[in-house]
């Protein structure tokens, strides 16, 4: 393990010891955690006979709504604070489609592939090499889904400007913004058929400053809705997805 991920690795064996079962509880986290997973069934085809692996899981917040909804679903992350939280929340609820394993890949082929708030965690090389890697991963026609803050977010600048230590708070040493073409291009030349889509305008930062607004994310996405449909604003967005199928 590198340095980079090592420091990563201990950042979130604290993050998944207490202040993320808590935070990632909370209404508006909830109520985006329900959107992303009805954009990524939207996105993805997912459906009920699907076999899906989840990279850096964490606690499997998004994971555990989204096994509802297809047949066989894998979480892996490399912390095991948050494998073991996972784990006890699947058991808790029932959910008997779902696996949670320390690592970082798992036995495919696999239908969907997604990585949320992931990629921008990954060393640069590590990230370059992570597409032609998927694609043992992947079935014939299967899709990669990812969702990182881009490096063009207008609300990244403002918080590190009015909230500079708050912004801290939510970010590990070493993650970074990612710029979304460069990022959709890795996947094009491994031989994916790539696109980019700008996932919000701040009601994700909005959610993660202020977990307990559930109707002011409800009205920022609303709000997302219409301003990311300007395309001098859209560039600005805050998260932006890589939606990549396997040819």
């Amino acid at each position: 393990m590198n340095d980079v991920l090592r420091r990563e690795l201990e950042y979130h064996e604290r993050l998944y010891s207490g202040f993320a079962q808590w935070h990632f509880a909370r209404p508006a986290v909830r109520a985006l955690r329900r959107h992303m997973v009805g954009r990524i069934l939207r996105v993805t085809g997912a459906g009920a006979r699907s076999r899906v692996l989840s990279l850096g899981c964490g606690i499997g917040d998004t994971e555990l709504l989204l096994a509802a909804h297809v047949g066989e679903l894998v979480g892996v992350d490399l912390s095991p604070a948050a494998i073991r939280q996972a784990r006890a929340d699947a058991q808790r609820l029932g959910i008997g489609n779902v696996r949670f394993e320390e690592g970082i890949g798992a036995e495919g082929p696999f239908d969907v592939v997604m990585a949320i708030f992931f990629l921008h965690h990954l060393p640069d090389q590590a990230l370059a090499e992570l597409p032609r890697s998927l694609r043992g991963n992947l079935a014939p026609g299967g899709v990669f889904y990812s969702l990182d803050p881009s490096s063009r977010r207008l609300s990244g600048a403002v918080g590190r400007l009015l909230v500079p230590r708050l912004m801290q708070r939510y970010q590990s040493p070493d993650e970074r913004e990612l710029e979304p073409e460069s990022t959709a291009r890795l996947f094009r030349n491994a031989g994916f058929d790539a696109r980019i889509e700008m996932y919000d305008f701040f009601s994700s930062p909005l959610a993660g400053l202020f977990p307990g607004w559930r109707m002011g994310y409800q009205a920022a996405r609303a709000m997302d809705g219409a301003i990311l449909r300007v395309g001098a604003l859209r560039r600005l967005g805050s998260n932006f997805e890589v939606i990549a199928r396997r040819c």
